[in-house]
């Protein structure tokens, strides 16, 4: 089955790509969607609704802390009146006026034997592994991914939960991990926080986590599953998880418990199809995904709606201006999108009404 999609709104976004691919998002559904893209030197916050309505100028901007450090994934609070960034030894919380308003000192990401550091927070160790922060979407606290020991032979990395007021630390979790990198999913329900932990040919591995003010409750979702976190949806309990080489996609309650199970329809024994990492909650009824990497073989690409309960593939999308070579990335309030790398657009779908 064909499923056509219409075009809702389209806009000249050079950096736009960074919307579609990676993790720019923060807010979801009816909320105003946060945009966030490092240019430079700084970190630019935008509305996504009203750049679509026309504003290009970006809602808020904030100074990078480390200038020769473009790792990490950060976070803006809700309000926007702050920034959360992930550095390679420190996540510095930073108010848009540029002023520091706390720094969490942990471990380097990139540790030598015998390489003491200058003491110039500039300086940029060598690797690429990195961690990731994300503010509750209550404003009151800081998760972090981080790493405390003095070298590579000493080091454990743990997931903290920071008061966001002044970023002392309220919890700790042990991780047994060896990332490459991570990001965090916050919960609608406002109380529960993900975080997908990538280690390269090592796996991926998932854990959820719950502070009520007192007491830290974790809890891993692993047991030998090589799964990446994707989305969850306000109004569903569950989350949505891919296998990391695209075998299937499944729907889990939040202890883990997998409720439904989605194989991609396409492919045959030679070009066996598979699903790409970004997709996610278009609505609480549906599911957008693409199978094959549609930035590495766009000729073989397509996006599918799926029932969000079920997982069942309901058809293929159609669009109008013909094959879309991007990834899809749902916003959960109806719509979806893509970015056109010919011109530049960033483009924003939904299914067409009969």
């Amino acid at each position: 089955m064909s499923i056509t999609a219409q075009l809702t709104d389209s806009v000249k976004l050079p950096n736009g790509a960074e919307l579609v691919n990676g993790f720019a998002f923060e807010g979801r559904g009816d909320a105003a969607r946060r945009a966030l893209f490092h240019n430079g030197h700084e970190l630019e916050v935008y509305d996504l609704y009203e750049v679509f309505s026309g504003e290009r100028a970006p809602a808020v901007v904030f100074p990078v802390p480390w200038t020769g450090w473009d790792r990490g994934v950060d976070s803006v609070s809700p309000d926007a009146t702050f920034a959360v960034f992930s550095g390679q030894r420190a996540v510095r919380a930073v108010g848009s006026d540029g002023k520091q308003l706390w720094e969490y000192r942990h471990g380097c990401w990139g540790p030598e034997l015998g390489h003491p550091h200058t003491g110039d927070e500039q300086e940029v160790c060598r690797g690429l592994e990195h961690g990731s922060c994300r503010v509750s979407d209550d404003g009151r606290l800081v998760w972090a991914h981080v790493v405390h020991g003095a070298d590579e032979y000493d080091w454990q990395e743990y997931w903290v939960v920071l008061d966001a007021r002044d970023g002392h630390e309220l919890a700790r979790l042990p991780l047994g991990s060896a990332a490459s990198g991570s990001h965090h999913v916050s919960h609608p329900d406002g109380l529960h926080m993900g975080l997908c932990i990538g280690m390269g040919q090592d796996g991926i591995l998932l854990h959820w986590a719950r502070w009520d003010g007192k007491s830290l409750t974790s809890w891993d979702v692993n047991e030998g599953l090589d799964r990446i976190l994707m989305d969850v949806h306000n109004g569903l309990e569950g989350f949505l998880t891919v296998e990391h080489d695209g075998a299937d996609l499944r729907l889990h309650a939040l202890d883990g418990a997998v409720l439904a199970e989605g194989e991609p329809e396409s492919g045959d024994d030679e070009n066996p199809a598979g699903w790409d990492h970004c997709g996610g909650f278009v609505d609480t009824e549906t599911i957008i995904a693409s199978t094959v990497d549609s930035e590495e073989e766009p000729d073989r690409a397509r996006h599918w709606i799926l029932d969000a309960r079920t997982l069942r593939v309901r058809g293929g999308i159609s669009y109008p201006t013909g094959p879309i070579a991007s990834y899809a990335r749902p916003l959960g309030d109806g719509t979806w999108l893509t970015y056109d790398t010919r011109n530049g657009t960033l483009d924003r779908w939904t299914t067409a009404t009969p």
